[in-house]
């Protein structure tokens, strides 16, 4: 059986989540979501005061490497132990979480679509373009009642790190979608024709 990858990049709370999730309830459970959340290198390590200063919203910092060998177990057919990172400590915890293979695996990160060896996996490439505000509004609400931050730390890390590596890094990897999606899962037309096109990978 033929299995597929969908890459689904955007900004930090572009709707990346959201849009993979409404795919999912549109397609159904031959569906599973990858977030690149999970494969932050494990700093475990550094002290916590270093583990602080590392620049979280660059593309270095995530484990490209394992990432893609999980793929392509994946994609195989093959389970993975998919990591744990603790968003509190900075830490790659020693449990992980077994995740079966599915007929489509989508890929959701703000980097998704900046490996060039992770884009010549994919059959669909995403990146969900939503305005910086409505943008901000979300990771301050996500970091704040998830992640244990104060509001001034994470207006802090916008201004001063979240910003610019999402206009170096991130926004050019528009230019690698094959769809872009105007405000992520609110867009019903958008998801709408998403999963039309999957539905036509099912066929293949």
């Amino acid at each position: 059986m033929k299995r597929f990858l969908i890459g689904i990049s955007g900004g930090t709370g572009s709707g990346k989540t959201t849009v993979a999730l409404n795919i999912k309830e549109e397609i159904g459970e031959e569906i599973l979501i990858l977030d690149m959340d999970s494969y932050y290198k494990d700093h475990s390590n550094l002290p916590f005061e270093e583990r602080l200063k590392i620049n979280y919203d660059h593309p270095d910092v995530f484990d490209i490497p394992l990432l893609k060998e999980h793929i392509q177990n994946l994609l195989e057919g093959n389970e993975i132990k998919k990591p744990i990172y603790s968003f509190v400590e900075y830490v790659r915890l020693k449990e992980y979480e077994i995740v079966k293979p599915q007929r489509i695996i989508i890929l959701e990160g703000i980097f998704a679509l900046f490996y060039e060896e992770l884009r010549n996996l994919m059959d669909i490439k995403i990146y969900v373009d939503t305005d910086p505000d409505i943008r901000l509004i979300r990771r301050i609400l996500r970091d704040t009642k998830e992640r244990g931050r104060t509001l001034d730390s994470v207006i802090k890390q916008y201004t001063e790190v979240v910003r610019p590596m999402h206009i170096q890094f991130v926004e050019p990897t528009k230019r690698f979608a094959d769809i872009i999606i105007p405000e992520g899962g609110f867009n019903v037309v958008a998801v709408d024709i998403v999963v039309s096109k999957v539905r036509d990978l099912f066929k293949e």
